[in-house]
């Protein structure tokens, strides 16, 4: 049996661009010689559909989709097996299944619904799903085939030191006689998670002694970015087809005779982070409507980041570049700016906000007058620049990227309206310890765009004479360690400093930082997941509370 991966880019809502998607790829299967094409969970409606599955008109839509795709692909004489919504038919209780079909002869032949519904982290799925009670086995010609729908593969007591739920429908299809193992996934990336899923589904695969087959969406929808990185697997375990990382693709992987295409993925996870966020940055953009950006160019490593990614993500002529120095802005945050704008050929602007910030100031003296400047003073600048973003945003029709890092935004080292202006927050799930590494792999794709003053320069928010970011916060090496240890690995605070042996003093200091500003990140532009927990749709914390550890 030649199975084909088909490794689709969906988009949430649009079922008949979708189903036009599949039967595409579907066509290009069965003239490699596919018997079956496999195509990822939901992949009819879109991953992960959220709210949509409230609309009972949705619902009806995916019926009327799911049966236009089974009568187009019929002439194909090719199965498929792809991810939609059903109907529940009862009263009570959740009103949904998400369901896996197969598709042959012009119509729906088999329906899987999935069993295991994950509650945790960026997945909700028991806020819409009714959880299946049983599963089937699934006849292919002569083969019977385990077929799942993502977390239904994912726990597995031989892999797992505690596990999240008392069934495991693998055990339970092979023990009915399944002889091969299909599973349709929706999975998001992460760092580490690439080698995370092919050691579950290689224990699985040896374990049982049966092929695998593991297909998995690609592509960004909001905060998530979906890696592909599909493949086959032979009963040892062993990868015998392999699909691209944070591309569409297709391979093929005959279970017979052990082969299959094999297409290079980002094995270095620097790279993988990168290409993530240039795809989360790019899809995005695409399908909310917009295809332009404009950043704020400072001279600075993360700015500079992102300018690269827009560029990666966008076409150099889609991306604009804006340098604002203020009163305390150096001279090299102006010449790196230009410079690199110059290296990447985007077009650059210059636009001082010294004569707003000293209107404003002038326009406040009545109420500020006979105290010192301080923070009001600082964030007057940042602000202004936040306008001139917006102001351009507005009139060409170009979305604002956010250039704030993850260590930053946890600590609250960040204005609101201001440097927090913007439409999308390209980099807010990257320390800033890593940003620097990510920087490296921008110059070796772009030809050394980012100047090397930028990496050796302290940073600094230049909002006030000779300031650098290590006056308010840690050093981004002892900083990013403890965020982690507290935002990804939830230690509290006695148990980072023994960890990290950084005085208890510090590490409360930063905790309580994190806590504080909860506010502002609520407030913050939606950014690309790509750690274990990033701030946003996978962390939910009460803004007006006082607990501390």
């Amino acid at each position: 049996m030649r199975i084909a991966l088909g490794q689709i880019n969906t988009t949430v809502g649009d079922l008949p661009g979708n189903a036009a998607l599949m039967l595409r790829t579907a066509r290009r299967a069965a003239e490699a010689g596919a018997d079956v094409v496999v195509f990822p969970e939901l992949s009819l409606i879109g991953y992960p559909p959220q709210d949509l599955l409230d609309r009972p008109a949705l619902l009806e839509q995916a019926q009327l989709e799911i049966e236009k795709l089974a009568a187009a692909a019929a002439p194909l004489k090719i199965t498929i097996i792809c991810g939609t919504v059903e109907p529940v038919d009862s009263p009570e209780g959740k009103r949904i299944w998400n369901t896996a079909v197969v598709l042959q002869r012009g119509q729906i032949q088999f329906r899987q619904r999935k069993m295991l519904l994950p509650n945790y982290d960026v997945f909700d799925e028991q806020r819409y799903f009714r959880s299946a009670d049983d599963q089937t086995l699934l006849q292919l010609g002569s083969t019977p085939v385990a077929l799942t729908i993502c977390e239904d593969a994912w726990n597995d007591k031989r892999f797992w030191e505690k596990r999240l739920y008392d069934r495991d429908p693998v055990d339970e299809l092979v023990n009915e006689g399944a002889k091969v193992l299909i599973s349709i996934n929706a999975s998001p990336y992460q760092m580490g998670k690439r080698d995370l899923r092919r050691q579950i589904f290689s224990n699985i695969a040896r374990h049982h002694g049966i092929p695998v087959v593991y297909v998995n969406q690609v592509g960004g929808n909001d905060q998530l970015v979906f890696d592909g990185s599909s493949f086959a697997m032979d009963p040892t375990g062993k990868v015998i087809a392999q699909a691209a990382s944070f591309a569409e693709d297709l391979v093929i992987a005959d279970i017979n005779t052990g082969k299959g295409d094999y297409h290079d993925t980002h094995a270095e996870e620097n790279e993988a982070v990168y290409e993530a966020l240039v795809l989360g940055t790019k899809d995005y953009l695409r399908k909310c409507g917009f295809s332009k950006a404009v950043i704020g160019l400072s001279g600075g490593i993360d700015s500079s980041l992102v300018a690269c990614i827009a560029v990666e993500a966008l076409g150099r002529e889609n991306v604009t570049g804006i340098g604002m120095p203020g009163p305390y802005s150096s001279d090299h945050s102006v010449t790196d700016a230009r410079e690199m704008a110059e290296k990447l050929a985007i077009p650059f602007h210059l636009i001082s906000i010294n004569p707003g910030y000293q209107s404003a100031i002038a326009a406040l003296d009545p109420l500020f007058k006979d105290t010192k400047p301080g923070v009001a003073e600082e964030n007057i600048q940042s602000r202004l620049r936040g306008l001139t973003l917006m102001a351009f945003s507005n009139k060409f029709n170009a979305l604002v990227l956010t250039t704030g890092n993850k260590s930053e935004i946890a600590v609250g080292y960040c204005t609101l309206y201001g440097d927090m202006c913007g439409g999308l927050a390209v980099i807010s799930d990257v320390p800033k310890t890593i940003v620097y590494d990510l920087c490296r792999v921008a110059n070796k794709r772009l030809s050394g765009a980012i100047p090397e003053s930028v990496f050796t320069k302290p940073p600094s928010a230049e909002l006030r004479p000779d300031q650098k970011d290590s006056d308010s916060l840690p050093e981004y090496d002892i900083l990013d360690p403890i965020l982690k240890a507290y935002v990804e690995d939830f230690l509290p605070p006695a148990a980072i400093a023994t960890r990290l042996n950084v005085a208890i003093e510090v590490v409360r200091d930063v905790t309580n930082k994190v806590d504080r500003n909860e506010y502002k990140r609520q407030q913050a532009a939606p950014g690309i997941k790509v750690t274990s927990k990033a701030f946003g749709m996978g962390r939910r914390y009460p803004i007006a509370q006082r607990y501390r550890e």
